[in-house]
């Protein structure tokens, strides 16, 4: 329908059916052409500004031909200045207004999909590609998912103050994304210090690759500090991939959790590959 135009269509149909009533009563008074402005209301609050332009122009154009009609010329002009600037004003009041309204609902909406600090996606979003990569999974190679966090983050944080925490997770999230490409994974944070790496089409030994050259990369690659010093960070690293450690959302963040906690229970700074199921027995 709206590519059909029938919407702006029914702007129009209002305006004329109006005007053809205000000729048929010979009726020019204010109160006649005050009935102008619902179909402009109505555009201006439901269509694009094109078609409230259209609507607006269409009302304010065949407000002068009925006005011309029906009173002479002086009068007629008159009165379709004052209400041709009314209809005009109003459409671009309310245009605006839904500009600005729908700028705040994108606001809002981006703050719902990308963690203000580090720039990544949020949760929300990197569960919604996930399902989506593993329902989808065109390549036949499966889906990685890749969790990591910071080594000792409490004690960064205590040590040199939570500015500075910031900081490390800013400069982790850079390290990640430059090792991913554009289209290639999708990368978020889960909340902490706790980021993931979603590697749609990644079997699982590329994967546990990626992950440690990752853990290189962190490894070579120190937080700048503000007085010039450097401070070395390292991240623990769990990997797991559907099919082959799980087969649905939930088992695949699972896996790569326990894998992830298992990095850290050895020692830290290291990766770890989730464990595959025990096969079930056969009926």
């Amino acid at each position: 329908l709206d590519r059909a135009g029938v919407f702006p269509a029914i702007g129009l149909s209002g305006v004329l059916m109006i005007c053809v009533l205000n000729v048929l009563t010979d009726d020019p008074s204010a109160g006649a052409q005050a009935f102008l402005a619902f179909p402009v209301l109505w555009a201006a609050s439901h269509l694009r500004w094109a078609a409230v332009a259209v609507v607006t122009a269409a009302a304010v154009v065949a407000d002068g031909v009925t006005q011309l009609v029906l009173q002479p010329v002086e009068p007629a002009m008159h009165d379709l200045l004052t209400v041709g600037t009314v209809l005009v004003v109003t459409a671009v009041i309310l245009v605006r207004a839904a500009r600005t309204q729908d700028g705040l609902v994108a606001a809002l909406q981006r703050q719902a999909d990308v963690d203000p600090l580090t720039g990544l996606v949020t949760r929300r979003v990197l569960d919604d590609a996930l399902t989506g990569a593993l329902e989808r999974d065109a390549t036949g190679d499966g889906t990685a998912l890749v969790l990591l966090d910071v080594d000792s983050f409490k004690q960064i944080n205590d040590a040199h103050g939570h500015p500075v925490g910031d900081d490390a997770l800013v400069h982790l999230s850079g390290l990640v994304r430059r090792q991913v490409r554009a289209g290639d994974a999708v990368v978020g944070r889960l909340g902490g210090d706790e980021l993931a790496l979603l590697l749609p089409g990644c079997s699982a030994e590329t994967a546990a690759r990626r992950a440690r050259e990752l853990l290189e990369t962190v490894r070579a690659s120190p937080l700048p500090r503000t007085d010039g010093g450097l401070l070395a960070l390292s991240i623990s690293v769990g990997v797991a991939h559907a099919p082959l450690h799980a087969a649905s959302v939930r088992e695949l963040v699972a896996a790569a959790d326990a894998a992830l906690y298992r990095a850290k229970r050895g020692g830290r700074d290291r990766v770890e590959v989730a464990v595959s199921p025990a096969p079930r027995p056969a009926d």
